[in-house]
């Protein structure tokens, strides 16, 4: 029985009343407190019987009762609570369980007469044992009863003469039998490989969990498809063959059955994990290099880099981390023997196809030049996982996987529901009822969106389909999560005996982790994602109008033109977030009702007006339709810039053109939604960065975040108890622990900094200080005190809690513990160089605490920065008495560098450690100008900020531009009414329009990520 059955109670009492064992099934985390009572054993006696009192009622409590329960979760978490009343046993699957499992599925399949043979010989030396036995017992008996001389009784003479040939005939016949099961045996053990490889996948399969709550598979299902691959594969003369050709098969067959249900961004990481876990089992890649793929490493050895002209600091860092493994200890001392060589890889528009220089050439496997080329290259080594995947399985797992309705109806019964994964912005409704148009179920289909109070009347619904043989369609479940487990009760009861076999469930769900697991288990799943790129983007669009909307407007043309302008716009906009922060602070989730809204509005204002309403326009569409969705004030200006691009007197132009190339622009308005269509279809299908008014390096930040978060997707699926390179992970963890031991220092004296530097009205720096080392040492303290902490629980001293579990994992794969960043200012460093980062901050306020207030301050070594900031604008106004609220920056940039500065400015302060993302600023010229090719940051000058009573911004010749800590720049509001990741803004001079530079998405930063 289960929690969610509506007389589980019941069912509860009468096992109690008559001793039954009783099974509890699909449990969670949390118990129902009903069974308190049943697992605490709280019986007593009453009128001389054993009782116990469940809910209201008292039954009698009989001995043989025995209570089971079961959880399909992963990996539960039980409180010590629950623990302590139950008896908790682990029933998952080892991989050494599954193997042999496999190998009883492949032998029955290939060599039948094997286990035959095999079943056949435990019977007949099971008969020949008995027999002897029987010939045993019958001597004995003839032996205890004849009288006189036994030698002279010649009967009993014979019989024995008989038994000792019968005898030996059958020790004879167990011999053979012994030495025919060892040969079964041998035959048996040939096919061990496909054994292995098939455990190896569908632990691969099992882990994806982890990634997505809908990535759910069942053995049951892995196990039909394995026995559907050994009936399909092809056959062959030896087993070597056939083992080849099994696990060749099996291994596309299963992965083209798991992408129909996998996003597409979760595909070529599935097919790379297939692919390296195979590997792995054939010891072809070693643990520790497989870590610095996945992670990066820790510098053990600085060296300056030898390239400082063509190579970014972040390539050069990742280079001395790769040094730091065996087999590739001397690549930073080779790396200027061979600069030309990895200059050509660098350069290169196809760098993963590029040999590396030397030696290394021959030395490296595959998959260790995939690390050279993540040192590099990162943003190429997407195209290098692909090459990798296809030359180690082949060219077929990184080709597109299409999913068609048909398949995987075919697939399905009355039994096993079908669901769409949805992404937000898609709905499978359209293509559904197409298809049930196409199998004549168009009538025989009942859809309802689930929702509150929608449950029961899903219910009765089903019960009718099932009966008469129609299709249910149930939309959205993530919005009736209490409703899920009735639904999984309903799927789990069909009787396939009585269920009218035309019958099908059909379920859409957006990614919930409130889904039921059997459905999706057994279920048959793909996935449903919005079209990718603009161009999708207006074909949907121009798939959805119609001819007649378009010539029932009073203003046809111009509808025609600003129609064609608004659908680039939508594209524009959704497409825009896969550039992350260049596109857009946060990642707004646009939909095709935003676009539908827009259009009968701007017919609507086309009908209504006589001339074109721009600015009205203007106003619904990026205030309202879309900016509705726009949290962020910088996204805000970003999107009304756009906007000005589409809504305005010259996208009516015939010859109008959207991007500098000329590849998007308005054509001719006598053509209709057919010949627009035409158009759209001779469009690009990748976008250059142009259309989106961003520099050509756009592409190569959006190609890294995409490498980086596919790795960071399979860091998530690594194993705990991985060794490396014959070193345990703990010991690996201490470690790197007693490497950051080493370099963190003794918390600050406070009390000496106050003595120095007191609280005074002239100079409010001083409280800055003692604000920023109290910030710090708070920081300090929890460091220390964990890293003691997590060496005492690695040596078994302290128990290992969970907070510390965390932080080991964290240490492991090159990550700061959650514990550290909650006391911490935001920063996307990796460990190792968040720890340098921290010395340097560190060494920023030692500087200060005993040389005096600097001359220039480094902006990124605050932990917030905003205080110096006001405290620059509180030295002003209490000197020339000025009230604060009325005093307002003014920003000149210097020509000095930090060391030529040596004495503050009379007024304001100067800043420095700034980065320039999206553009570069021109010393020469004093102005903002555009990136060189592949540099995506670069260093700004010292700003002069200066203090004015009063002042007003230019109204041109500026960029106003925002000062972020880190590069994701969307933060949350802090309970200080500051943002968590915004600063300020400056100005900076430019002859370009500020539109420009908005569109590229230029801001400064006060720390990479790297």
């Amino acid at each position: 029985m289960k929690l969610s059955d509506r007389d589980f109670l019941r069912s509860l009492e009468n096992a109690i009343r008559f001793g039954k064992p009783c099974l509890l099934e699909n449990i969670g985390e949390e118990l129902d407190p009903a069974l308190d009572p049943v697992l605490m054993r709280q019986t007593f006696k009453q009128q001389g019987n054993v009782v116990l009192k469940l809910g209201d009622t008292i039954i009698p409590y009989h001995n043989d009762f025995k209570m089971y329960m079961t959880t399909k979760l992963p990996n539960p978490h039980y409180s010590p609570e629950i623990s302590t009343k139950v008896t908790l046993i682990n029933f998952t699957l080892s991989p050494s369980g599954l193997e042999d499992q496999l190998l009883g599925c492949v032998v029955a399949e290939e060599r039948p007469d094997l286990e035959e043979a095999k079943n056949l010989l435990i019977v007949s030396s099971a008969r020949m044992k008995q027999e002897l036995k029987e010939i045993e017992d019958q001597i004995l008996h003839r032996l205890s009863s004849s009288e006189g001389n036994p030698v002279d009784d010649e009967e009993l003479i014979r019989v024995l003469g008989a038994s000792k040939i019968k005898a030996a005939e059958i020790e004879a016949k167990v011999r053979v039998a012994e030495e025919t099961e060892r040969d079964i045996d041998a035959t048996r053990l040939e096919y061990v490989p496909v054994a292995v490889r098939t455990q190896i996948l569908f632990f691969c399969v099992s882990d994806l969990a982890n990634v997505d709550p809908m990535y759910q598979y069942s053995l049951e299902w892995f196990l039909g498809i394995f026995l559907a691959g050994i009936a399909n594969s092809e056959r062959a003369d030896t087993v070597e063959e056939r083992i080849v050709n099994i696990n060749k098969y099996f291994t596309f067959s299963l992965y083209s059955n798991v992408c129909r249900s996998l996003f597409e961004k979760h595909k070529l990481m599935f097919a790379f994990l297939l692919c390296a876990r195979i590997m792995m089992n054939e010891n072809k890649i070693d643990m520790a290099e497989w870590r610095y793929l996945l992670a990066g490493g820790m510098v053990q050895l600085e060296l300056p880099n030898p390239a400082v002209s063509w190579l970014s600091d972040r390539a050069w860092q990742d280079i001395l981390g790769l040094s730091a493994l065996p087999n590739f200890s001397s690549l930073a001392d080779s790396f200027s023997k061979h600069m030309g060589g990895f200059r050509k890889i660098f350069n290169s528009s196809q760098p993963h196809r590029q040999p590396v220089p030397g030696e290394w050439e021959t030395k490296l496997s595959s998959f260790q030049k995939l690390l050279i080329l993540r040192c590099l290259r990162a943003d190429s080594l997407t195209q290098g996982l692909q090459d990798f995947v296809a030359a180690q399985l082949g060219q077929r797992f990184i080709e597109p996987q299409t999913s068609d309705l048909s398949v995987v109806f075919k697939e399905s019964s009355p039994t096993i529901p079908l669901i769409f994964v949805l992404s937000p912005g898609t709905d499978p409704a359209a293509d559904l009822y197409k298809f049930a148009d196409v199998m004549r179920f168009s009538k025989k289909m009942n859809a309802i969106s689930l929702g509150q109070g929608q449950g029961p009347w899903a219910e009765a619904m089903m019960y009718g389909a099932m009966e008469k043989g129609k299709w249910v369609f149930f939309q959205n479940c993530h919005l009736a999560p209490s409703w899920m487990p009735s639904l999984e009760r309903l799927v789990e009861n069909i009787d396939p005996e009585k269920v009218h076999r035309d019958f099908r469930v059909w379920l859409t769900s957006l990614p919930s982790n409130k889904f039921p697991v059997s459905i999706l288990q057994n279920g048959s799943k793909m996935t449903i994602e919005p079209p990718k790129g603009i161009k999708a983007n207006l074909l949907k669009s121009y798939l959805s109008l119609t001819e007649d909307f378009i010539t029932s407007c009073s203003k046809a043309s111009q509808l025609k033109s600003l129609l064609f302008s608004l659908c680039l716009f939508h594209g524009n906009a959704i497409e825009r977030r896969k550039f992350g922060p260049l596109g857009f602070n946060i990642p707004y989730e646009f939909t095709d009702g935003d676009l539908r809204i827009c259009i009968s509005q701007l017919k609507m204002f086309l009908d209504e007006y006589q001339d074109i309403p721009y600015k009205v326009l203007k106003y619904t569409a990026g205030e309202i339709n879309y900016g509705g969705r726009v949290t962020d004030d910088w996204d805000r200006r970003c999107i009304l810039n756009i906007l000005e691009d589409f809504y305005c007197p010259a996208v009516l132009e015939p010859a109008h053109s959207y991007s500098p190339s000329g590849e998007y622009r308005q054509i001719s308005t006598d053509l209709d939604v057919k010949g627009y269509l035409e158009y759209v279809r001779s469009l690009p299908i990748n976008d250059a960065p142009e259309i989106f008014g961003l520099h050509d390096n756009a592409n190569i930040s959006f190609a890294q975040n995409e490498v980086f978060t596919l790795l960071g997707t399979v860091v998530q699926l690594q194993p705990r108890a991985a060794a490396s390179g014959g070193k345990g992970r703990e010991e690996i963890v201490e470690e790197i622990v007693g490497g950051i031991m080493e370099k963190i220092p003794n918390p600050i004296d406070l009390e000496e900094v106050m003595t120095k530097y007191p609280v005074l009205y002239e100079e409010s720096m001083n409280t800055v200080l003692i604000q920023e080392v109290i910030r710090y040492n708070k920081l300090l303290e929890v460091i220390s005190r964990s890293l003691v902490d997590l060496v005492k629980a690695l040596k078994g001293l302290v128990v290992m809690s969970s907070e510390l579990e965390l932080m080991a994992n964290s240490l492991f794969i090159n990550a700061v513990p959650d514990m550290w960043k909650a006391k911490a200012y935001p920063s996307l460093k990796p460990l190792s160089s968040w720890v340098s980062d921290l010395l340097q901050r560190i060494s920023f306020l030692q500087g200060w605490i005993t040389d005096g207030i600097p001359s220039v301050f480094w902006i990124s070594g605050f932990f917030f920065p905003q205080a110096f900031l006001t405290g620059t604008l509180q030295n002003f106004a209490r000197s020339s008495l000025v009230s604060i609220d009325t005093i307002g920056f003014d920003f000149k940039v210097m020509e000095e560098s930090p060391a030529e500065l040596t004495t503050r400015p009379k007024t304001g302060c100067f800043i420095h450690g700034l980065f320039l993302e999206g553009a570069r600023w021109d010393a020469h010229a004093g102005l903002l100008t555009e990136s060189r090719p592949k540099e995506l940051y670069t260093e700004m000058a010292i700003l002069w900020l200066v203090p004015v009573p009063n002042r007003k911004a230019p109204a041109s010749g500026i960029y106003i531009c925002p000062i972020y800590k880190t590069l994701t720049r969307a933060g949350t509001l802090s309970t200080t009414g500051h943002s968590t990741n915004y600063v300020i803004c400056v100005e900076l001079p430019t002859d370009r329009t500020q539109r420009h530079w908005i569109k590229q998405g230029v801001a400064l930063i006060c720390a990479l990520d790297y």
